[in-house]
């Protein structure tokens, strides 16, 4: 009797070890951001910051939404660039991801690019491309990042800028498409839906 008890204790505690290990840490939520166009699903609730910027005596409105859980960064930025001024799309789009490509080359870094389509919250595929990049610096850890730009026109004619990315900091045990790939990941990046 005394063994079959201590046999079912024995599996109540494994069981509750279990699930206590299978808890998740991500706490998925839809993230509604109307004035940027766009709907996410972000592992848990983002910190939000707005701001204007000057680029090429224009004001453009700039948002961030991000949100860090253990060695990863999940954020998307917006920015508008104001009806009428759509000649800033190329230079704007050039100096953003010089900013994080050109970085990572010139430290030896490693950039895999993919063309891949994604779904505006009409349920339209649209053409992208998105990057998984990996930056090499000298004292400091390992750090990967996937990351995609997208650019709508809204109705009123002006044009957003959608940048959404995973910031991984630590040396990954695999190729990098591969790991951040993974399901928390991919969901962060396939229920991003820009109106």
């Amino acid at each position: 009797m005394f063994k079959k008890g201590l046999r079912i204790s024995c599996c109540c505690i494994a069981a509750t070890f279990l699930l206590s290990a299978c808890s998740p840490k991500l706490d998925w939520r839809v993230v509604q951001s109307p004035q940027e166009r766009y709907s996410a699903l972000f592992p848990g609730k983002p910190d939000k910051i707005q701001r204007r910027v000057s680029f090429q005596n224009q004001e453009l409105l700039q948002s961030l939404e991000a949100l860090k859980i253990d060695d990863d960064i999940y954020s998307i930025s917006a920015t508008q660039i104001p009806a009428g001024q759509s000649s800033l799309l190329p230079i704007l789009m050039m100096q953003l991801q010089d900013s994080v490509l050109a970085r990572a080359k010139a430290l030896g870094g490693e950039v895999i690019s993919e063309d891949i389509l994604y779904q505006t919250a009409a349920k339209q595929k649209q053409a992208s491309k998105e990057f998984w990049i990996q930056f090499k610096s000298k004292g400091t850890s390992e750090q990967w990042m996937r990351v995609r730009w997208i650019t709508r026109i809204a109705p009123d004619g002006s044009i957003w800028i959608y940048q959404i990315s995973v910031l991984h900091a630590k040396a990954i045990p695999s190729e990098a498409k591969t790991f951040l790939s993974k399901e928390e990941y991919s969901n962060f990046f396939d229920e991003f839906y820009p109106e």
